[in-house]
């Protein structure tokens, strides 16, 4: 991202509708910016779904896990906790091999341990992140220079998911989950989600 670009405030789109900058890049990026980013996401099985995408991002952008998202799922059972804590060897053998998906050892690998992390929980994942989303009343961020890309809660729920077993959690992919999930809203302030939201008469 330039400089200007993270200078800029929310952009207008076709429509009409301001937009935080980077939900204009692709199609895919608009209905993902529009309905998903920023949202309040509840559920462990959600919760881990989106950890684990966020997982796989790391080191490539955001757009090619999204295209691959029912990849995924179809090779995830769904995100069913249960279901992928009981994966083995083979089963990362053959998502090795599965083209829907990225194909990294490592990342799968951590996946499967990460579910079972998240089955050992006594409280359920739901619980573990929620507990650090931002206090209300963050000032909204007036450009994309303004928004962050670590914060202490996330370096926290970053520090809490490790003791807990889970990895590639770090810091960074802590704080984006927690701007996916809607722990924290990062739309910007003149965003039309954001205002929406403010406004629920609005549209």
């Amino acid at each position: 991202m330039s400089d200007e670009a993270a200078a800029a405030g929310a952009v207008p789109g076709p429509d009409g509708l301001l937009r935080c900058g980077w939900g204009l890049s692709a199609d895919d990026y608009r209905a993902y910016h529009d309905t998903e980013w920023g949202r309040p996401v509840h559920g462990d099985g959600p919760l881990f779904e989106r950890i684990s995408l966020e997982a796989f991002q790391s080191g490539l952008s955001w757009i090619t896990i999204l295209r691959r998202r029912e990849g995924f799922r179809a090779a995830f059972a769904g995100f069913r906790i249960p279901e992928v804590a009981a994966f083995g060897p083979a089963d990362v053998e053959r998502l090795l091999q599965d083209p829907g998906i990225i194909r990294n050892r490592a990342k799968i690998e951590a996946t499967v341990a990460n579910a079972r992390a998240a089955l050992d929980l006594d409280g359920g994942l739901d619980a573990l992140v929620w507990q650090y989303a931002a206090e209300p009343g963050r000032p909204a961020p007036r450009t994309l220079a303004d928004v962050p890309a670590v914060t202490p809660e996330s370096t926290a729920l970053a520090k809490d998911l490790k003791k807990h077993g889970f990895r590639f959690v770090g810091p960074t992919t802590a704080y984006a989950l927690m701007q996916a999930c809607g722990l924290v809203d990062d739309h910007l302030a003149d965003c039309h989600v954001r205002t929406a939201a403010a406004d629920p008469g609005r549209g």
